[in-house]
């Protein structure tokens, strides 16, 4: 199509100028939406973390048998925390792990009921009940979290906006008779900035994952003795 630079070459440069703007544009958007879901998984890993941290202080301070009962189920459940974050969102293994889960926190919550009728005027099994309700909800917010992903759709059409941009970037290169060099450029940086988008908004696949440190910790912690000592009667 050299032969016809002539004619073409000023109209392709001014559309592919202007095509390639508006897919910076549509790339930054993507970027922006998987980037602010990453931040909100990293934010609610670590209020879930202190969540069951401050339940396992607390239940500390309950009456036996409650007491031991719920410090085992909290351990429990905090392996049952660190594994969700090795399957990916709205698998059959993540579903596994999140109904564990709800069997666990109906176990503790039932622990928490008994330890209320055994002791009503007592203070210790209602702090313990309120920091277990919000570990149950700071679960839920966590789940959703990690399934709530970018639409397909905008990664369609950022794919397809990408890959029709340098289309007419090569055609205007070829119609000028320049090299490939640009070409070659253009398509690892929006390729790169392709991939650092999908994974993002994927955390338990590829290079960049969620960190599950405060969780692994925590579990540490609870393998030490408690701190506090048991109640007397």
């Amino acid at each position: 199509m050299r032969h016809l630079s002539a004619g073409l070459s000023e109209s392709f440069g001014v559309l592919q100028g202007a095509l390639l703007g508006v897919v910076g544009l549509v790339l930054a958007f993507g970027l922006s939406l998987s980037l602010s879901r990453y931040e909100d998984r990293r934010a609610a890993i670590v209020v879930e973390a202190n969540a069951i941290g401050t339940t396992y202080l607390r239940a500390q301070t309950l009456h036996e048998p409650f007491r031991s009962r719920s410090l085992d189920l909290l351990r429990t459940y905090t392996e049952s925390a660190i594994r969700i974050s090795e399957y990916p969102p709205d698998s059959e293994q993540e579903r596994l792990v999140i109904a564990d889960e709800v069997r666990l926190q109906s176990s503790l919550w039932a622990q928490a009921g008994m330890s209320l009728n055994a002791a009503p005027v007592a203070s210790a099994p209602r702090l313990y009940a309120q920091t277990l309700n919000e570990t149950i909800d700071a679960q839920v917010a966590r789940t959703a979290a990690l399934n709530n992903q970018v639409p397909d759709a905008v990664f369609l059409f950022e794919l397809f906006g990408a890959s029709l941009a340098l289309a007419l970037l090569s055609t205007y290169l070829a119609l000028v008779g320049r090299g490939l060099a640009g070409v070659l450029f253009a398509s690892v940086l929006v390729a790169g900035l392709l991939f650092v988008t999908a994974d993002l908004d994927r955390p338990t696949r590829g290079p960049i994952e969620i960190p599950d440190t405060v969780l692994t910790d925590l579990l540490e912690q609870m393998q030490e003795p408690p701190t506090a000592p048991a109640p007397r009667s």
